[in-house]
């Protein structure tokens, strides 16, 4: 009788253990449902104001964009950790050239999205009108788990309006 108590203990212990598996946490991060928009390098030291304006779903949005100099991450390194491995890591921003604005969507899903860009250009002359139609981009950067991040951004360049890479 004993042994057949140890037995059921071990298999229900076995049981306990093999189901107590750690889940992912999912980090408490949300997402503001904006376009970014970028003016490259190259193209904006002609441009002093933007107008943009987004539609998706049948929902349209539409801002003059507050524009700022925009900028890149540098890698300064990692000190070395107790145990091996990196320890504490840093970076700094450099400016880039760019000028960088966002619209302030009500939502953003995976459909399709249209946006369009004027401005006015240092000089007081009006920019062209660009356009670009596209397919936001959608990610799961954290795992199936904890849900999808989808981002919309474009790039304004002499070129005209598109997808940022």
């Amino acid at each position: 009788m004993r042994k057949l108590a140890a037995a059921a203990a071990l298999a229900l212990t076995a049981v306990l253990v093999a189901s107590c598996r750690p889940e992912a946490a999912c980090p408490a991060i949300g997402q503001a449902p904006v376009v970014s928009f970028t003016v490259a390098r190259e193209y904006a030291p002609s441009v002093r104001a933007i107008h943009l304006r987004a539609c998706q779903d049948g929902h349209c949005k539409e801002a003059d964009l507050a524009l700022v100099p925009g900028s890149t991450s540098v890698d300064q390194g990692c000190e070395p950790g107790p145990y091996g491995g990196d320890g504490v890591c840093s970076a700094t921003s450099s400016p880039d050239g760019t000028l960088t604005g966002m619209l302030m969507m009500e939502t953003l899903t995976a459909s399709r999205i249209e946006v369009t860009a004027t401005g006015t250009g240092t000089a007081g002359n009006p920019l062209p009108a660009r356009t670009a139609a596209f397919t936001p981009r959608a990610a799961q950067p954290f795992g199936e788990q904890c849900g999808t991040f989808i981002t919309a951004s474009v790039l304004l360049d002499a070129a005209g309006l598109r997808q940022a890479p």
